[in-house]
C-alpha cells in the first residue's frame, strides 16, 4: 500500500503514474546515457528524463544537459560523443557523501602554515 501511495504521489523517489502515462501516450525515446538515463520527447518538443535509480540532476552527462536545456551547438545531435583517453567520466554531485571533497580527507590533523606565537 505503502509502495502505491509513493507512486502516486511522491515524485523524488521515481516516476509518478502521471509521468508514466505521459511517457507511454506521448513520450518518444530519444535515447539513453552511460548512467541508464532515459531521455524522451513529446510531439509538441516538450523534453523529459525518466533517471534511473534516485532523482538527481546533476545525473545527466554534458552530452545530454545541451539537449535536454534546448541549446543549440554541434553536440546536440551526436549524443553518442567520441571522448578523449583524458577526459574522466561524468559524476554526479558528490556533496554530502563519503567521496565529497574534503582538504583534510587523508589527514586528522591540520598542517600550519605558521607557528602560533607563545610566551
Amino acid at each position: 500500500m505503502l509502495t502505491l501511495l509513493k507512486k502516486i504521489f511522491i515524485w523524488w523517489n521515481q516516476e509518478t503514474i502521471g509521468t508514466k502515462l505521459k511517457t507511454v501516450f506521448f513520450g518518444k525515446l530519444i535515447g539513453t546515457d552511460s548512467f541508464g538515463n532515459k531521455y524522451y520527447e513529446s510531439r509538441k518538443g516538450k523534453r523529459w528524463i525518466i533517471y534511473n535509480g534516485e532523482i538527481d540532476a546533476s545525473k545527466i552527462p554534458n552530452e545530454w544537459y545541451s539537449w535536454i536545456h534546448f541549446t543549440n551547438n554541434k553536440i546536440e545531435n551526436n549524443h553518442n560523443l567520441e571522448k578523449y583517453d583524458w577526459q574522466k567520466p561524468h559524476q554526479s554531485n558528490q556533496t554530502g557523501t563519503k567521496n565529497a571533497y574534503h582538504p583534510n580527507n587523508n589527514n586528522d590533523e591540520i598542517k600550519k602554515k605558521y607557528k602560533s606565537w607563545t610566551k
